[in-house]
């Protein structure tokens, strides 16, 4: 049965930085639970406390965890990719723990982190001969895929499975470099439709061509808009534009119901998770961003209930 959840960068609670000023964990799974979503990610290692004081925050709500954003800088020094692996080791113990409260284990969800080069050259054209040469080469990939291998053993050994993100601005961006992925390592894939569309993608033809690797579903609408402009410009700014580019459910340039009606026709029954990138949302601002989160769910459920019902 498909499941909807959220993520707490719904509420603009991310990086080490987890949210803005005021923001409190119980009270965003308190409004998740309360709009009707099933279960919930993670935020950043301990934004929901300790191992055990996650599993108890998650169970009072009545939520599982669906799983884990776990960004690593994979073209950094090596003490940045070790930071990066002691926290997913964190996350691990979280996600873990919740499991065994809640008997629904999460995904870890990997994630490259791209650099600054890549910050500031979004949805890089694979026909363009500068923008491809801007991606990794095949020590790059031998690399990334190393250090893969690496956090999917972590994941294993706290019997969790593992799935990769694809994102804007990082060195797994375009199909290709999806592709080159999925031949490179074992892990699961998270299909970002809005990640995809933006970087040049159609959610339905990566959702063919990917589907026996995908583990995870993210579902945000987006304004394709906001990175033409973006581009145009050439901003450098990414953090402050990209917090525009998510928008509402049925506000964007995704077409989700096209995306749900092929998972759906192909029996998808895993879950598909609310994930609409905002900037720090200090507290002053929770009650509106809860009741677009809300909106949300209400939308989505309704969308997902007509096609199951066909």
């Amino acid at each position: 049965m498909i499941r909807l959840g959220n993520a707490p960068v719904s509420y603009g609670v991310y990086g080490e930085a987890a949210g803005g000023e005021g923001t409190s964990p119980s009270q965003l799974l308190a409004s998740m639970a309360e709009a009707g979503y099933q279960g919930s990610e993670l935020g950043p290692p301990g934004f929901f406390g300790t191992p055990h004081e996650t599993a108890d925050a998650f169970e009072l709500h009545g939520l599982a965890a669906v799983g884990a954003y776990a960004p690593v800088h994979f073209a950094e020094d090596e003490a940045t990719i070790e930071h990066d692996l002691s926290r997913i080791a964190v996350t691990c113990g979280e996600l873990a723990a919740v499991a065994e409260r809640t008997g629904t284990p999460g995904l870890v969800v990997l994630a490259d982190e791209g650099d600054e080069t890549l910050l500031h050259n979004p949805a890089r054209d694979p026909d363009d001969p500068r923008e491809r040469a801007l991606a990794l080469d095949d020590a790059g990939w031998d690399r990334l895929a190393h250090y893969a291998r690496t956090a999917l053993r972590m994941a294993e050994d706290h019997g969790l499975r593992t799935s990769w993100h694809p994102h804007i601005s990082t060195y797994v961006e375009s199909a290709w470099e999806v592709d080159r992925l999925l031949e490179s390592t074992d892990v699961g894939l998270t299909l970002d439709i809005a990640h995809l569309q933006l970087a040049g993608s159609d959610p339905v033809e990566c959702w063919r061509r990917w589907s026996a690797r995908i583990n995870h579903i993210h579902v945000k609408d987006a304004s394709m808009e906001v990175l033409r402009t973006a581009k145009a410009e050439r901003r450098t700014d990414f953090d402050t534009w990209w917090a525009n580019v998510c928008v509402p459910f049925g506000k964007g340039d995704v077409d989700i119901d096209a995306f749900l009606d092929a998972v759906i026709a192909d029996g998808y029954d895993g879950w598909l998770v609310v994930e609409q990138d905002r900037e720090p949302t200090p507290a002053e601002r929770y009650p509106a961003v809860a009741q677009e989160q809300a909106h949300n769910h209400q939308w989505l459920a309704e969308v997902v209930r007509r096609r199951l019902l066909r």
